[in-house]
């Protein structure tokens, strides 16, 4: 890996990490930044980790005394680096982190998420109408992380993402399309990118189809990450 690509590959694990750590604390959980790894030490929401690792040498004594190691556990482990079986872990999937330099000018569409109402409605959408209050409203007073709407002709909201901004970047997470079209989707958050953070490259991780639909939208894989999960 040279060192442009080990470098973005970088800002992709801190920026998805703060996002994390900022989705935990809307929920009153504080979790621990240390130089390896960022860690909760209670257990973190649905589909969030309760470890993030930060450096390649992050190791299991770095992580497992310091999270809620029961089953049900899970750490991202950002450089695909651990070995966690010891402990009880499997691998959950493997996923790329991706990056892509900043979009050009928007012309519209897409728009921020600003009322709590909006906000649920955006995550009915999200969860196709499970809801179930994963994404407190406490979140839209975190001025780095934004949730970005798609809305049709009757105001519903039919596609969506959260940009999390750190550093020189800007990351996104959530995508999501009602319609499954995530070519569409990737264009209207690219542009609202563009209005709303603009200049700032784009990164995040995706695998599978996903993972195909971010490089159709010009993002390139910059390194390799694991999600173990106890059980």
């Amino acid at each position: 890996m040279d060192i442009q690509q080990n470098g973005r590959m970088a800002d992709a694990v801190r920026n998805n990490a703060e996002w994390c750590a900022a989705l935990c604390r809307a929920h009153g959980i504080t979790g621990e930044w240390g130089p390896r790894a960022w860690t909760s030490p209670r257990r973190t929401p649905l589909y969030y980790p309760d470890a993030v690792t930060l450096a390649p040498g992050a190791r299991a004594g770095d992580i497992v005394p310091l999270i809620d190691a029961a089953p049900g556990a899970s750490v991202k482990d950002s450089f695909a680096t651990l070995d966690l079986t010891a402990d009880g872990f499997g691998v959950l999937f493997d996923a790329r982190w991706i990056h892509r330099p900043a979009p050009g000018p928007g012309t519209g569409g897409w728009e921020p998420v600003r009322t709590a109402e909006e906000l649920a409605a955006w995550e009915l959408a999200w969860s196709d109408g499970e809801g179930g209050g994963l994404f407190p409203p406490a979140l839209l007073e975190e001025d780095a992380h934004t949730f970005l709407a798609a809305r049709d002709a009757d105001g519903r909201t039919v596609a969506g993402a959260v940009a999390s901004t750190s550093g020189p970047v800007v990351g996104v997470s959530n995508l999501f399309a009602a319609d499954g079209g995530l070519d569409a989707a990737w264009a209207g958050c690219l542009d609202a990118l563009a209005r709303h953070r603009p200049g700032r490259d784009v990164v995040g991780y995706e695998s599978g189809d996903d993972l195909d639909a971010a490089v159709r939208a010009g993002f390139a894989p910059v390194g390799e990450l694991r999600i173990w999960l106890l059980r």
